[in-house]
């Protein structure tokens, strides 16, 4: 079964069309890239995906259930902002997950804190923007989740910080689960994916394997992204 299905999905936010009749399916195993430019409508429909917004008509489904309450206990959520409390302690942020989550692995959390180099006492306010950034992902990863869903996570964060963003993602996804990685930064993460999604004006212009755009277009991910989406 499918982890991820929309069916004529579409959402409008008063008169802006943000998604338009949107078909796709998501298999488990498969590490996905949703690529499109800024205001495609990648967020909306991780958003949706979420159970954060509602459709406007048609159906999208999680582990074949409208997303609800069943269904946030197997999706794992990377917002596009930061979200840390900045007086709580990396700590005090792993007791709040595993409070709210039983999937949430905390020696798993702990050990990638521990690579980092950063104290589990340490206050959000006193890390660094890009140290935030990999404490969250870490809290997201450190779930046991059938559904990662990863909102522009290398969009603000300089070279160094996105090698070790797409090394936690794929060391530490279930292999049983989906990851869908939202982003226009195409060229920093076509190295781990399985799978493209290419959205624009809210509409699904694409969706194959990596391998197949290598072989039928000679070139990679990014060229073939920049040709169809040039000005």
């Amino acid at each position: 079964m499918a982890i991820l299905e929309c069916k004529a999905l579409s959402k409008r936010f008063g008169g802006i069309q943000a998604l338009d009749n949107v078909d796709l399916t998501v298999e488990p195993g498969r590490v996905v890239g949703l690529l499109g430019p800024n205001g495609s409508g990648k967020t909306t429909m991780i958003k949706l995906a979420n159970g954060l917004l509602t459709p406007s008509s048609g159906e999208i489904l999680v582990d074949g259930k409208k997303p609800g309450k069943d269904t946030k206990a197997i999706v794992s959520y990377l917002p596009d902002k930061e979200y840390l409390p900045e007086w709580m302690t990396a700590k005090q942020m792993m007791d709040f997950f595993e409070d709210f989550y039983s999937d949430f692995r905390r020696e798993k959390a702990m050990e990638m804190l521990a690579r980092l180099g950063v104290s589990a006492d340490m206050r959000i306010k006193q890390m660094s923007k890009g140290t935030r950034e990999k404490v969250q992902l870490i809290l997201v990863m450190s779930r046991e989740a059938r559904l990662y869903l990863l909102d522009e996570p290398i969009g603000g964060v300089d070279p160094a910080t996105r090698d070790y963003i797409l090394e936690t993602i794929i060391r530490n996804y279930n292999p049983e689960a989906a990851v869908i990685i939202s982003t226009h930064l195409i060229a920093d993460v076509e190295q781990v994916l399985d799978d493209v999604i290419f959205i624009n004006n809210g509409r699904v212009t694409l969706q194959s394997s990596v391998d197949d755009i290598r072989g039928e277009q000679g070139r990679s991910v990014d060229q073939y992204f920049r040709e169809v989406f040039k000005c």
